[in-house]
């Protein structure tokens, strides 16, 4: 009897060691560190900030899925790459979104992305002089859209404006200003690239298409 007693507790001893040292090395991969590279318009805090649920997290079970909701909260975030590191360093490069206009719709600010996805506004120097869209979201991506179709050259735009009557003006860098009919505004578009270059059209500060089949220089 003393000799099953003297086995059970020899067993038990044996088992629970096992178990203490399977414990230590799983949590030999718990993550530790995060490093963030290849952020430039958001702080490597901000980022961290989001990850914090991650800290003590096992790197072999970790769910990328939830790294994934936690990042989308940043709304500069384009996409990311996580590479682990062992055997307790996460590794994550950022993938930022390029604001190319500045929108103002009902007193609120964002930026906008070239897929014209809305970015939390915050001032970036760098980003001082983009144009300015005012006007909806939904409105301004199918103007974006039909400018892109036509090779309309984005970088001489100062500022894009959207009129309850349904139509656009567009304010040119050298102060030129054109106004767009509410349909088939395309053609004249086209048009007025295809003049603007002119001597005879150089004067003129105001190009107003908003009669159809009519052109109002001023």
């Amino acid at each position: 009897m003393k000799k099953q007693i003297i086995i059970g507790i020899s067993l038990l001893v044996l088992l629970s060691t096992i178990n203490i040292k399977k414990d230590l090395a799983i949590k030999k991969f718990n993550i530790k560190e995060i490093n963030v590279v290849n952020n430039f318009l958001i702080k490597d805090k901000e980022i961290k900030d989001l990850l914090i649920f991650s800290y003590n997290t096992n790197l072999i079970f970790l769910n990328n899925s939830r790294i994934e909701e936690a990042l989308k909260q940043n709304t500069f975030i384009e996409g990311f790459k996580i590479k682990k590191k062992y055997p307790n360093t996460l590794n994550i490069e950022i993938i930022e979104k390029e604001p190319f206009a500045i929108l103002l719709n009902k007193k609120k600010k964002f930026y906008l992305s070239k897929k014209i996805d809305l970015i939390e506004y915050k001032k970036i120097k760098r980003y001082e002089s983009l144009p300015y869209v005012f006007g909806n979201k939904e409105e301004f991506e199918i103007f974006y859209k039909n400018l892109k179709a036509i090779n309309f050259p984005f970088d001489i735009i100062k500022k894009y404006t959207f009129f309850d009557s349904k139509r656009w003006d567009l304010e040119i860098l050298n102060g030129i200003i054109v106004k767009l009919p509410r349909k088939n505004y395309n053609e004249s578009l086209k048009n007025f690239l295809k003049i603007k270059n002119k001597n005879s059209f150089k004067k003129y500060l105001v190009f107003d298409y908003r009669i159809p089949n009519q052109l109002i220089l001023k």
